[in-house]
C-alpha cells in the first residue's frame, strides 16, 4: 500500500469513527459536528467562487447564524431556521455583492437541516438513529459501489467534460449498492420498505451533489476544494454527495413513510 493510500484509509477511518460517534450521541454532538463542518464548507464554498478573503469570512459568519438556531436548545429545525437561512442569503448576496457566494448558504444549510430533522424522529417512526444512518449509508454506499464499478467495467463516461473518470457503469454500481443497504436495513433494522426502495434515486441524486463540486472545482481551476484532510482533500471533497441526498432523504421520509 502506498503511502498516499495509507494516509486516506487512516484518515477516512477517523473521519467515520467521529460520524458515527456523533450520529450514535445525537443531540447537541451532532450538531456540533455538522455546525463545524457547515461552517468549513462555506469557507471552501468562498474560495471556489473566487471570494475576497473578506466575503469569504463574511458568508462564514452569516451561514453560523441559521447553523446556530438549529442547535437542540435553540429554536432546533423549524421555519425561524428556515427564515434565517433566507436573511442569511440575501445578507451575503447584498453586502458581498456576490449572488454565486450567497449560495453556499442554502447548500449547507438544507442537508444540516435535514440531518438533523431525521435525527430527531423517535420510534416507532421509525427511530432518528435508523433513518440518519440511512442517509449517510447510502451516500458512503454509492461511493464505493461507484468505485469499483466503475474500475471493473468502465465503459461511456457520464460527464467528461465535468469529471473524466465517472463512467455510466459506475453509476449504476453506485445505485445497486445504495439499494442493498437499503434493503438491509430494511430486513435486519425496520427500515420501511418505501425508503429502502427510495434509496436508488437517493444516489442518483448524490452522484449529482458530486458532479455540481466537481464543476464547481474544474470552473475554479482546483483538484480539491480545501487541503485540510489530508489524502481526502475538503470538507467539500467528503460531503459533497451527503449535500444532495440528505434533503431527498427527509422528503422521501415525510412523503413515503411519516406516520
Amino acid at each position: 500500500m502506498s503511502s498516499e493510500l495509507r494516509t486516506r484509509a487512516i484518515v477516512g477511518a477517523i473521519l467515520i469513527f467521529v460520524a458515527l460517534g456523533a450520529l450514535f450521541a445525537g443531540g447537541f454532538l451532532f450538531w456540533l459536528l455538522l455546525v463545524v463542518a457547515g461552517v468549513l464548507m462555506q469557507g471552501e464554498w468562498g474560495d471556489l467562487t473566487s471570494a475576497t478573503p473578506e466575503n469569504r469570512k463574511l458568508a462564514m459568519f452569516a451561514v453560523s447564524v441559521p447553523l446556530a438556531i438549529l442547535c437542540p436548545v435553540a429554536a432546533g429545525v423549524s421555519w425561524l431556521a428556515f427564515g434565517l437561512m433566507a436573511a442569511a442569503f440575501f445578507f451575503v448576496a447584498l453586502i458581498g455583492r456576490s449572488v454565486r457566494l450567497a449560495l453556499g448558504v442554502p447548500y449547507i444549510v438544507l442537508p444540516v437541516m435535514a440531518l438533523l430533522y431525521l435525527r430527531a424522529q423517535v420510534p416507532p417512526n421509525p427511530s432518528g438513529l435508523l433513518l440518519t444512518l440511512w442517509a449517510l449509508a447510502l451516500v458512503w454506499a454509492t461511493d464505493i459501489g461507484a468505485y469499483f464499478a466503475g474500475r471493473s467495467i468502465g465503459g461511456p463516461k457520464l460527464a467528461p467534460r465535468i469529471s473524466p473518470s465517472k463512467t455510466w457503469s459506475g453509476l449504476g454500481g453506485g445505485v445497486l449498492a445504495a439499494l442493498l443497504v437499503g434493503f438491509l436495513l430494511y430486513r435486519f433494522a425496520g427500515l420501511p420498505v418505501q425508503l429502502a426502495a427510495a434509496s436508488g434515486l437517493l444516489a442518483v441524486a448524490a452522484q449529482l451533489g458530486d458532479l455540481l463540486e466537481s464543476w464547481m472545482k474544474r470552473r475554479a481551476g482546483v483538484k480539491d476544494s480545501g487541503t485540510l484532510l489530508p489524502g481526502h482533500g475538503g470538507v467539500m471533497d467528503r460531503l459533497d454527495g451527503v449535500v444532495a441526498a440528505a434533503p431527498l432523504a427527509a422528503i422521501c421520509y415525510m412523503m413515503l413513510a411519516l406516520p
